[in-house]
C-alpha cells in the first residue's frame, strides 16, 4: 500500500504549527483584497465576541480580557475607569475612556489560497460585525458557512484617503461554493479542517481579579499614567501622558502584530 500523501502533509503542518504557538492561530488581512470562508462551528454561532482593556505600560501596550464583561466577575480596571469618569473633570474623563473595555469580534475562517494553513481566527470590529450579521440574515444568501453550499467573502482592507485607521469592507461572492473542493482536498480534508477549529474558550488568557489589579497597579506606576498620588487607593490620575481614546485601535494593532489578529472596522 502506498503512502497517503494527504495525511503526510497534514502531519507535517501539525508538527510545524506546534512550534509556532498562537501566531498561526490568527489571520490578519493584508492591504488590498483577499477571500475567506467563515467556517461553521459546532454551536451554530461562528461570531464570537470578547471585551478587552488596553493599557500602555512603559511604552508597551497590553490587552487584558475584562473579567466583568466576559465572565461576570469583579474588574478593578472597570471600577477605576468608572470612578474616573464620575469625577467629571476633562482629564479624568479622557483617561477613563482609554480604560473602558472595548468589544472585538472573532470568527474561524479558511483563507482562500492559504488553505494549507488550516482554519484560523479572524478578528474584526463592530462595523464589520454588523455587515456580517446583515449578510447572514439576508434570505438571498442563507447559511454562508454551509460546507456544501456556502458563500465565500471578499475582504477589502485598507486605509481610505483621509482616514486615520484601516477599514474593512465585505462583499459576498455571487455564487455559492463548497468549502473544500478537490483542489483543497475534498471531503476528507474538509473533515480535518472542521475538527481543527481553534477553541475560543482558550483563545485568550483569562486572568484572575488579582492579576488584573496587578496590571492596573503596574499601569498606574508607569510614566504613561503620570506619577501623582490621588484619592483612588494608591492609583494616579494625572493624564498628561495618557493616550487618547483612539489609542484603543492602535492597541489592537499592536496586539494584532503579536498574535496575527485582524484589526480595523
Amino acid at each position: 500500500m502506498s503512502l497517503d500523501m494527504k495525511k503526510m502533509r497534514s502531519k507535517l503542518e501539525n508538527l510545524q504549527n506546534r512550534g509556532s504557538g498562537e501566531r498561526n492561530t490568527f489571520w490578519r488581512p493584508q492591504e488590498g483584497e483577499q477571500t475567506v470562508r467563515i467556517v461553521p462551528t459546532a454551536d451554530g454561532d461562528p461570531f464570537k465576541d470578547f471585551h478587552f482593556h488596553y493599557l500602555e505600560v512603559d511604552g508597551k501596550r497590553q490587552s487584558v480580557l475584562c473579567p466583568k464583561k466576559n465572565f461576570g466577575e469583579k474588574c478593578p480596571i472597570c471600577n477605576f475607569a468608572t470612578q474616573l469618569f464620575q469625577e467629571g473633570t476633562p482629564d479624568s474623563i479622557k483617561m477613563a475612556k482609554t480604560l473602558f473595555a472595548r468589544q472585538r469580534f472573532f470568527s474561524p475562517v479558511l483563507v482562500r489560497g492559504e488553505e494549507e494553513s488550516g482554519v484560523r481566527v479572524w478578528g474584526y470590529g463592530k462595523m464589520a460585525y454588523e455587515s456580517l450579521l446583515n449578510l447572514v440574515l439576508n434570505p438571498d444568501y442563507g447559511d454562508i458557512t454551509d460546507v456544501d453550499d456556502g458563500t465565500d467573502l471578499n475582504i477589502h482592507y485598507g486605509r481610505p484617503a483621509g482616514a486615520q485607521f484601516p477599514q474593512t469592507k465585505i462583499q459576498p461572492r455571487r455564487r455559492t461554493s463548497t468549502l473544500c473542493d478537490e483542489a483543497v482536498g475534498g471531503p476528507e480534508r474538509c473533515a480535518e479542517l472542521l475538527e481543527s477549529i481553534p477553541d475560543f474558550d482558550t483563545l485568550f488568557e483569562r486572568r484572575t481579579t488579582e492579576d488584573v489589579q496587578a496590571v492596573l497597579d503596574e499601569f498606574m506606576d508607569s510614566p504613561e499614567a503620570g506619577g501623582e498620588t490621588t484619592k483612588y487607593a494608591g492609583t494616579k490620575t494625572d493624564t498628561s501622558n495618557v493616550t487618547t481614546a483612539s489609542s484603543v485601535d492602535r492597541a489592537f494593532e499592536e496586539l494584532s502584530s503579536q498574535l496575527g489578529v485582524a484589526s480595523g472596522s
